[in-house]
């Protein structure tokens, strides 16, 4: 299973997401991130996708939630099953500019949508946010979007 990085660029009572614009997930809001590069740390990857895919430099970053992701009816050579990192970006340097990978766009908490982004994020993004360290294993059916089987946890820490 791959490992991937996913940052959440937080200010008060607002979360930046970019529209992804091409590739897998496009046409959904998501958080910032990608693939770890060989000999590259989880930290070293989550803070280079930032800045490549937003023109963000975390300041600090800090990890916040495990999530596992299984598509059991994608042949596994395309290697959609993996294992994502969840960092926290609290403090960050740099202008907000849209990426030929992501359009950003600021929310508030109360104003997120859901309705546009991976099925999964409904539930664990909310206790994120609310300041819980979480662990989640999402199962997607036949047509790669719905959840067929999720577990989530509360843990105290990374």
């Amino acid at each position: 299973m791959k490992h991937s990085t996913l940052c959440l660029v937080v200010g008060k009572d607002k979360i930046l997401l970019g529209m992804k614009k091409r590739g897998f997930g496009s046409g959904k809001w998501n958080g910032f991130g990608g693939k770890v590069k060989d000999g590259e740390s989880l930290e070293e990857a989550a803070v280079r996708e930032l800045r490549e895919e937003v023109g963000l430099r975390a300041e600090s970053i800090r990890k916040v939630c495990e999530l596992t992701f299984e598509f059991p009816h994608v042949p596994k050579v395309r290697r959609w099953d993996q294992l994502v990192h969840v960092f926290l970006v609290e403090e960050w340097s740099g202008q907000v500019r849209e990426s030929r990978e992501m359009r950003p766009e600021w929310f508030s908490f109360s104003e997120i949508p859901f309705q546009s982004m991976w099925q999964d994020d409904s539930h664990w993004l909310p206790l994120v946010l609310k300041g819980k360290n979480v662990k989640g294993r999402f199962v997607f059916g036949e047509d790669g979007n719905s959840i067929k089987d999720m577990g989530m946890e509360e843990v105290e820490g990374f």
